[in-house]
């Protein structure tokens, strides 16, 4: 098993790329900089026509940038054609050829590198073993299931050892259930041949479960990289918290500041605890964020963080959705998990209060 290391794979500086001039402009990136490490499971992550798909057509040369550079392992790729470049493009079409098996498939990249019948048998069986094909090897692509025509377009992919690999939505094609199998399968490979993954999905679950970081992308620019937990839980503006799952947005007021923690009033009068992002000293007027499953339905106290009346309630299958309408106006959703008798009942209209676990509010930076 590899993990992701300190050195860069894959360096992006200061590329922009513009089609057309004039009122015609359209600007598809806009000065990127992004350092991908060596191993890693990397995801560009984003609602469509963000720049993720143009991003990556760049590092694997089908298109070239209008600023700016693209370095793999120091070196400048940008004069290399696609078929010169150690990398190599997992499509969402899959992109198979229907009149060969699945073996000849796998080999076909192999084949036109030249490389002799004895190595290209050899390197077929491994990739075979590699994404559980090997009872298939023999089948036309056209008599395998959706699923497996993944793993004969990953396992070809592979084939000729690139230093790095690109997934293009690769996913989006399949049903739930094979998707989240896949995401598994997708993980283990990336994990066993140590091959820098760099994947494109607008599907943020996807995006969590997979990756070692994300960077999610917004009209052509970056708005965030980091870990998978700080995407999710430490989101840094209100693009990305709003993006990446469901989540509640509340107006309030700085009350005070102490170290790298502030106390935030809330227009009922109370105080509670909010972190804030590094380098920034909130004051004033700010938003926070707090994620559904951070609180919870109690009854009416003092001791509440909120109080509200419940406007509706979704069942969810493992959980409950309670929307409460805060006395403020404002709409708070509550995520809890529904136990073996059923779902929580709740009825429409009724008073609730809603506690607020601590240090689970984050002020969103302007």
């Amino acid at each position: 098993m590899s993990s992701a290391s300190d050195k860069a794979a894959i360096e992006i500086r200061g590329v922009s790329r513009i089609y057309g001039s004039g009122h015609d402009k359209v600007t598809a990136l806009d000065g990127i900089f992004l350092t991908i490490k060596e191993n890693e499971f990397f995801t560009l992550l984003g609602p469509s026509g963000c720049g993720k798909t143009t991003l990556l057509r760049l590092i694997a040369g089908f298109d070239f940038p209008t600023t700016g550079e693209i370095l793999l392992y120091g070196e400048d790729i940008a004069p290399l054609p696609p078929f010169k470049r150690p990398v190599n493009t997992v499509f969402q079409s899959y992109a198979l050829f229907p009149h060969m098996t699945v073996a000849e498939n796998i080999g076909f990249g192999l084949k036109m590198l030249g490389k002799p019948a004895a190595e290209i048998k050899a390197r077929v069986d491994e990739m075979l073993e590699l994404v559980h094909m090997t009872k298939m090897r023999d089948r036309q692509v056209s008599q395998i299931s959706g699923g497996q025509q993944q793993r004969v377009a990953l396992a070809r992919a592979l084939a000729p050892k690139p230093k790095v690999l690109l997934l293009d939505e690769p996913l989006s094609a399949l049903d739930y259930k094979l998707r989240k199998e896949m995401q598994i399968e997708l993980k283990r490979v990336q994990a066993e041949t140590g091959i820098t993954f760099i994947f494109v999905t607008h599907d943020q679950e996807e995006a969590l479960t997979m990756s070692d970081r994300i960077a999610v992308m917004s009209t052509g620019s970056l708005r965030q990289v980091g870990s998978p937990w700080d995407i999710y839980d430490r989101p840094a503006e209100r693009f990305v918290a709003d993006f990446i799952g469901e989540t509640n947005f509340l107006e309030v007021e700085v009350a005070s500041v102490t170290g790298d923690r502030a106390s935030v009033r809330l227009r009922s009068g109370r105080e509670i605890p909010a972190t804030f992002p590094d380098k920034t000293t909130p004051s004033g007027k700010v938003t926070i964020v707090i994620r559904p499953e951070h609180a919870e339905i109690v009854a009416p106290s003092p001791e509440a963080t909120l109080t509200g009346a419940i406007e509706s309630v979704v069942y969810l299958g493992t959980d409950t959705n309670i929307n409460v309408r805060l006395e403020g106006g404002s709409l708070f959703t509550v995520r809890q998990q529904n136990s073996r008798s059923g779902a929580l009942s709740y009825a429409e209209g009724q008073t609730v209060g809603i506690l607020v676990s601590d240090d689970v509010a984050q002020i969103l930076k302007d």
